[in-house]
């Protein structure tokens, strides 16, 4: 893991802003979803790509009855691959 230098304090509910430099390096934008990671003392964000339940692939995603699949995978659900 790689240190930004960057310094930020946690406000009375529990937020921080990411800086734009790294908002812009990472692409990510207002709204994003951001997934948590802890490890030991480590806290780590990620931004959300949605993947398959299959493959774990993320492209070409659909949600279907709550879960993310991939056409590949629909396509080799329903024999039409």
């Amino acid at each position: 893991m790689k240190s930004t230098g960057i310094v930020r304090k946690v406000d009375e509910l529990g937020r921080i802003v990411l800086p734009i430099e790294l908002r812009r390096t990472l692409d990510i934008a207002e709204r994003d979803t951001l997934e948590i990671y802890v490890s030991e003392d480590t806290i780590m964000l990620k931004k959300y790509q949605p993947s398959c339940v299959f493959c774990d692939g993320a492209k070409n995603i659909v949600t279907y009855k709550g879960k993310n699949v991939c056409n590949n995978c629909i396509a080799a659900l329903t024999g039409k691959s």
